[in-house]
């Protein structure tokens, strides 16, 4: 059995980095939450994408309306809007934060379904793994909706496209297929904006 390797001593309850500086370990390597009590409440807000690669028996029966299971778009946005609030009791070191605003929202182009989540917050940290846990919650929505006329549908590629707000300011990836949503305005988001169906 080999020994864990030495530590660092920080003060438990510190946002200071514990463990050989990794800020989720104690100063006796154990899982901890990171304490943001101190910080003050900015605004936040994340984009993130996942794609849903289906048939084309599958695009044509979700453009049409035909799904046997019904709105499959309707069903895709309230869940991912549910996984955005739900995120906190899936994760065990995210912070318990107010979801302010949150839109799901749809490309369909060959092959795949484009989901498209942004969360927003006013708080002390950022809602990162909000929008990821939208699109990803909405992806398997859209898996389990249709999975009776496609075995093989695959939900893939989570991932962050943009964060906005906290100490660290704006971050876009470079590699995006579309730019992230911009910046929105103050007043809360909309969760019924109009699907968009290629």
């Amino acid at each position: 059995m080999t020994e864990s390797p030495a530590v660092q001593t920080t003060a438990i309850g510190s946002s200071d980095a514990g463990a050989d500086g990794f800020t989720h370990l104690s100063g006796d390597g154990s899982a901890r939450m990171v304490d943001v009590t101190a910080k003050t409440p900015t605004i936040r807000s994340a984009t993130a994408e996942a794609t849903v690669l289906v048939a084309p028996e599958v695009l044509e029966a979700l453009t049409g309306g035909t799904v046997p299971k019904g709105d499959v778009w309707a069903v895709a946005r309230i869940a991912g809007i549910q996984g955005a609030k739900k995120c906190a009791e899936l994760l065990p070191l995210a912070h318990v934060i107010g979801v302010h605003g949150a839109t799901v929202d749809f490309e369909v182009g060959e092959g795949r379904i484009r989901i498209i989540a942004t969360t927003r917050t006013a708080d002390r940290t950022g809602v990162e793994m909000e929008a990821m846990s939208a699109a990803s919650v909405a992806g398997l929505a859209v898996v389990d909706m249709v999975k009776g006329l496609d075995r093989a549908v695959e939900l893939t590629g989570v991932r962050l496209l943009e964060k906005t707000g906290g100490r660290s300011g704006t971050w876009r990836r470079d590699d995006a297929e579309h730019p992230a949503a911009p910046e929105a305005p103050e007043a809360p988001m909309s969760p019924g904006a109009p699907v968009d169906r290629g």
